[in-house]
Parts: C-alpha cells; structure tokens; sequence
C-alpha cells in the first residue's frame, strides 16, 4: 500500500477507476458479457419489477456517457441473449437466466471487492465519496455546458 498519498487529480481518479474496472471486466469476460451490459442489467436486476427501455437506456448513458444508440445496441444484445425479456412494447425486466448471471458476476466480485478495500477505514471512504461525488457533480455540469455549446 502507499504510505505517502498524492493529491486527488484527474490521473489518480483514472488510475483507480481503470484498476477497478479491469478487475470487474476480467470478471464479466469469463461470463460472456460486457461492463456495458452489466451496467444495464444491474438496473434491472435492482428494479421492483419491468422497467421502461428509456430508463434503462438513460440509466446507461448518464452512467458511462455513452450516446444513445449505443445503450439501445447493448438492451437489444442482452435481449437477444435472453437476459432481458419485453414485457410489453415499452418495458423489459430482467429474465430468470439474467438475473442468475448479474448474481454469479456480484458473488464472484464481492470477496475482490473486500479485499480492495480492507484497511480502508470508514472515515476515509466517506470523504473519498463525498470528494468524488462532488467531482462527478462538477463534471456532469461542465460536460452539460459543453454539450449545451456543441447544440
């Protein structure tokens, strides 16, 4: 573990996140699906019941901002993969086989996840994630403003 730790700064935010993430792919890959994918299936896996296709998809692109098509691509793949069902012409939930799969993925994660962050005291974490959060914050405003410019 590093005993001297650098300020907070886009590169150790990235570094962190990517870590994190390939660890989480490394899982996903060995179940056939993508960070994407699981992205969106965990909003369904989470959900009461059928969710609207719109939420998944704005779910997925206010998540990874990602555009539009691209999250209607990945519904339409977990669709045809049988892990996500229409329940009607708007609304799709979670399949039987999707929800077993999200669940292997979230058990085979968790005791990585716990080590990761063994150590790491309480009071640590919450000001890591009110700092992060502040910065996601931050950076939604300024990518909506970019957005918002760009037309």
């Amino acid at each position: 573990m590093t005993t001297t730790a650098p300020l907070v700064d886009p590169r150790t935010i990235a570094l962190a996140h990517y870590a994190a993430r390939a660890v989480l792919e490394r899982v996903l890959a060995s179940h056939g699906t993508t960070f994407q994918q699981n992205v969106i299936l965990r909003l369904a896996a989470v959900a009461d019941g059928p969710v609207e296709r719109t939420a998944l998809v704005d779910g997925a692109t206010g998540a990874l901002k990602v555009d539009a098509a691209d999250a209607h691509a990945t519904v339409e793949e977990l669709i045809t993969a049988g892990l996500l069902t229409a329940t009607d012409a708007s609304r799709l939930e979670i399949t039987d086989n999707g929800r077993e799969l999200y669940g292997r993925a979230a058990a085979e994660t968790a005791p990585v996840t716990a080590r990761i962050y063994a150590g790491i005291s309480e009071e640590d974490r919450a000001v890591t994630g009110r700092v992060l959060t502040l910065i996601t914050e931050r950076a939604n405003a300024e990518l909506a403003a970019l957005e918002t410019r760009q037309g």
